[in-house]
Parts: structure tokens; C-alpha cells; sequence
């Protein structure tokens, strides 16, 4: 394995594989959320089963995290062997001409991205994991209901938190507008193939990070 990624094409394949993982996670996630609009209760259901089911707790989640760590890591590294090869700074970059604003400025998204899981992480993920694991709480249960709608409704309450997550998930489509194409060209689909991919990924990297901006704007102005 250690081999296989010391070899730029193996790089490639593998940040394109963890790219898939990510994606396919931000579509359940985005299904899961997308529900608070409209049940609370439908949210409720589902975030308990998720937030309990031990298949996803102790075998979904570590991959997910690891799955994230790897993606991020691989990045950078490409990155670095980018400019080791060609000499320059990423940001000195002239490629203008034949290169997107999104390509060149991968890492750029990638590290407000970054920022952003941490945040989440800080929000939701931690406290999830004290109330669960440290408390031994795995009810999910609070004044009698389930406590899950009500604590995603609060996160929102700050237009502070509301501005940050609009930023991040706009930055969010961006990297996914170049990163989709890019993930199916590692994994070596023909250029017959790259417009209906970049079709796709358009369309992709708006209607991810746009539920996700209207479920955060939602709860923020219905609160």
C-alpha cells in the first residue's frame, strides 16, 4: 500500500477514492438534514438511529473520520509534490489561461473547509460524543423528547455561526465543482465522458451546498 501511494498515479486514485467516500457521506447527510424542514420528529427518528445504530457508530464513523483525515493529508501532499515539480508557488501559478480559479485555488477552499469540520465538530460532534459516551446518556432524550431538532435549531440561532456556515459550504461547491471532474479523470474517464461529468458535478456542487445553506437559513430566520 505504502508503495502504491509513493507513486503520483496512486496518489491521484486514492484522493479520488476518499473524494468519492466524502461525497457519497454529504448526500446521506444532506437527506438526513433535509428533513428538519419539514418533521421534527422525522429528524428526530433518524438522527437516534444514526447517533445509536453501533454498525454506524463504531464502523461507519471511524472510516468517515479517517476517510476525512486521508482526503485532507493526501491533499496537501499533492500539493507539495505539485510544487516541488514544477518549482513554483501554487498561489504564482499563471495558468489562468488553461486552468480554473477553482483549480488553483484548491488548498485555499480545502483549508476553509477544514475549518469549518472543525467547527462542526465542535458543535455537534463533541457534545454528541460527551452526552453519549462520557455521561453514558444514549437516550437521546430531553424533557421528554428526543433532544436532536431542538439542538440543530439552536446552532442556528447565531448569525454569526449562520454567516460561517453560508461561507463555508459556498466554498464547499467550488472545490466540489473542480474536484468532482477531477476524482472521475484520476479514476480514468475518457474525455468523451468529461463533459457529461462536469455537467453532473455542476449540478452537484450546487444542490449539496445549497441544501445545506437553506436548512441553516431556514432554521436561523424561523427561530
Amino acid at each position: 500500500m505504502s508503495g502504491f501511494l509513493k507513486s503520483s498515479i496512486g496518489r491521484k486514485v486514492a484522493m479520488a477514492l476518499s473524494a468519492f467516500f466524502l461525497m457519497f457521506f454529504l448526500i446521506i447527510h444532506l437527506a438526513v438534514n433535509i428533513t428538519s424542514l419539514f418533521s421534527a420528529d422525522l429528524f428526530n427518528e433518524l438522527s437516534h438511529f444514526m447517533g445509536t445504530n453501533p454498525l454506524v457508530q463504531l464502523a461507519l464513523q471511524p472510516v468517515l473520520i479517517f476517510g476525512v483525515v486521508f482526503h485532507f493529508v493526501m491533499g496537501f501532499v499533492l500539493e507539495l509534490k505539485n510544487k516541488k515539480a514544477i518549482g513554483v508557488k501554487y498561489a504564482q501559478n499563471n495558468g489562468a489561461a488553461n486552468s480554473t480559479w477553482m483549480s488553483r485555488n484548491m488548498i485555499l477552499s480545502g483549508l476553509v473547509i477544514l475549518a469549518f469540520i472543525l467547527l462542526h465538530f465542535i458543535d455537534f460532534w463533541i457534545p454528541e460524543l460527551n452526552t453519549k459516551y462520557v455521561l453514558g446518556d444514549m437516550s437521546g432524550l430531553h424533557d421528554g423528547g428526543f433532544r436532536y431538532y431542538h439542538e440543530l435549531v439552536e446552532k442556528f440561532h447565531s448569525p454569526l455561526r449562520v454567516g460561517a456556515y453560508v461561507i463555508a459550504f459556498v466554498l464547499l461547491g467550488f472545490h466540489l465543482a473542480h474536484g468532482f471532474t477531477s476524482a472521475f479523470q484520476s479514476m480514468g474517464a475518457t474525455a468523451g465522458r468529461k463533459k457529461t461529468m462536469q455537467q453532473i458535478g455542476k449540478a452537484y456542487s450546487v444542490i449539496i451546498p445549497l441544501g445545506f445553506i437553506i436548512i441553516a437559513l431556514y432554521h436561523h430566520f424561523n427561530h
